[in-house]
């Protein structure tokens, strides 16, 4: 399936719209990843941990809009957008969202 961030395919051509898809997934730290983010925060440095987390959540969400643009019987997604929204101190939910579209 096409993914993309703009209104269009190069080469394309949009021959049917069935709206908006989405997928999200609320993702929680572990106190493991926690004691390692303090360590990091004491010496610096990217933590590694949460950028290993954030991605997989990510690639999850993206994973559970493609599922919904296929029901619909779309084979590509324009106009895809990000949010991350904290749902509580220690988890954050991720949505992938865009428009799921059949192109030829």
């Amino acid at each position: 399936m096409i993914i993309t961030t703009s209104s269009s395919i190069a080469g394309k051509e949009i021959k049917k719209t069935f709206g908006i898809v989405r997928g999200n997934t609320i993702r929680a730290r572990n106190i493991g990843k926690d004691i390692l983010a303090l360590l990091k925060n004491i010496i610096g440095g990217e933590i590694q941990e949460y950028t290993k987390l954030m991605a997989e959540s990510r690639e999850q969400s993206i994973d559970r809009m493609k599922e919904e643009a296929k029901a619909l019987g779309a084979n590509a997604i324009v106009d895809c957008r990000f949010s991350t929204s904290y749902i509580m101190a220690s988890a954050a939910e991720i949505l992938a969202y865009g428009t799921a579209v059949y192109v030829e």
